[in-house]
């Protein structure tokens, strides 16, 4: 079993990969409505 130390470093990178992919998917959202309106005006 991985210990308290590895734990709390594993953890770390899980929050900050749940981040990334957060602000990643709302970016490509904004992107993607831009790229819509740009399309229909």
């Amino acid at each position: 079993m991985a210990g308290n130390s590895d734990m709390k470093a594993h953890e770390a990178t899980y929050h900050s990969i749940i981040s990334l992919l957060k602000w990643g998917a709302i970016a490509c959202a904004v992107i993607a409505a831009a790229v819509i309106w740009l399309i229909a005006g």
